[in-house]
């Protein structure tokens, strides 16, 4: 059996696109094609059912991807070994995060880490959604759960906290509101319903219950801007908005907690690139410019 083959074959059960991990691979889609046709007459077995949507393991498909990750594992382990100890940081590093950390927080401080490690390369993704690490859409997923299920590898990166917010000027207009009941004479912003990805970001309950908010918005940093506006009175995180001259924090005794965690799949533990951009993410936590708690 050609590991090559079998490395391609993992790119494309992962992605279950040819064309997807042909792309992610960069090699031609045919050509990929190709390489899998071969390894499946190697192993006298079809692995993939190929339709125009899609591929779909098969029961041998499944079973060669479960020991082609055991076999990825081991060859990354012994890499990481074998390796010379004073080798440079090198190669690339998918971050993926939600949308708040990673636009206010790590988006100004990463570059730091790539000045200290020129072949270093790294790929933030912050958007409000969740990345699937056996699929390897990053490499590192800061998250705001810790997960129960997979080969994963997950450690505490910091508990953060949130809290009533509206701007100066909306206020002004419309008045402070005084208890929380006070809260349904006014416009709510809030998280689109059917696409929190989380049930930690359903936080309203916590405050009132039916928040019914007429302006919804699927990610944090458009909650910030939309309050900023006027648009209304949201539940933002205080390391984005405490600092923001614009905006006030209204029922300070009102304060959420949650906390982001650092997961990434077992596999890449013994990488020295891994390891370094998490202990930076620690470093950042650490060093706690960021603030990330009331």
């Amino acid at each position: 059996m050609n590991w090559d083959d079998v490395r391609m074959f993992l790119a494309v059960a992962r992605t279950g696109q040819i064309l997807s991990a042909s792309r992610r691979l960069g090699i031609n889609h045919a050509t990929l094609g190709r390489r899998i046709t071969a390894l499946e007459a190697a192993m006298q077995a079809q692995l993939l059912i190929r339709r125009t949507t899609g591929c779909e393991l098969t029961p041998e498909g499944h079973a060669l991807y479960a020991s082609a990750e055991r076999m990825e594992a081991e060859m990354l382990a012994m890499q990481a070994v074998t390796g010379p100890r004073d080798a440079a940081i090198a190669g690339t590093v998918r971050i993926g995060a939600p949308d708040g950390l990673g636009v206010s927080v790590l988006a100004p401080r990463l570059g730091d880490l790539t000045m200290r490690h020129p072949q270093l390369k790294l790929q933030l993704v912050p958007v409000p959604r969740s990345f699937s690490l056996s699929q390897r859409e990053a490499d590192i997923a800061i998250t705001i759960e810790r997960p129960e299920q997979g080969r994963l590898m997950s450690a505490k990166l910091t508990d953060y906290t949130l809290g009533l917010y509206a701007s100066r000027d909306y206020l002004n207009r419309q008045g402070r509101p005084q208890a929380v009941e006070d809260l349904r004479a006014h416009a709510r912003i809030g998280y689109v319903e059917d696409l929190i990805f989380s049930p930690s970001l359903n936080f309203t309950g916590e405050v009132m219950r039916d928040w019914d908010a007429g302006f919804e918005i699927s990610s944090a940093i458009g909650q910030v801007e939309a309050v900023r506006a006027g648009a209304g009175i949201a539940i933002l995180h205080d390391y984005i908005a405490r600092d923001d001259h614009e905006l006030e924090r209204i029922l300070p005794e009102i304060s959420i907690r949650r906390s982001y965690w650092t997961t990434y799949h077992e596999s890449l533990r013994d990488l020295p690139r891994i390891r370094t951009v998490i202990a930076f993410l620690q470093e950042i936590v650490a060093a706690g410019s960021a603030g990330f708690r009331a």
